[in-house]
């Protein structure tokens, strides 16, 4: 069983882990940026959880994430999240 098995593998381990296992589905796309893709994959999933966890209060929200408010209403609108 891989790192995401242990009971003590860090968040890093198992997004590594995972990375890893996909990154063979994504080399075949050429003028990509990774970096790019990976932060849109991440970031949607990570403010609607946040959001969850402060209840939809976005100065709490933003305070947690270290972004500022209207940067966190701005990309909730970008990436379509209402709460």
């Amino acid at each position: 069983m891989g790192q995401t098995g242990n009971k003590d593998c860090t968040f890093e381990d198992v997004l590594s882990e995972k990375l890893r296992g996909h990154l063979s589905n994504i080399k075949h796309l050429k003028n990509r940026h990774l970096y790019d893709m990976i932060i849109q994959l991440v970031e949607k999933p990570l403010i609607k959880m946040i959001l969850q966890e402060t209840q939809g209060n976005q100065t709490k929200a933003s305070a947690l994430l270290g972004i500022n408010r209207n940067t966190l209403r701005r990309k909730m609108k970008e990436l379509d999240i209402t709460f």
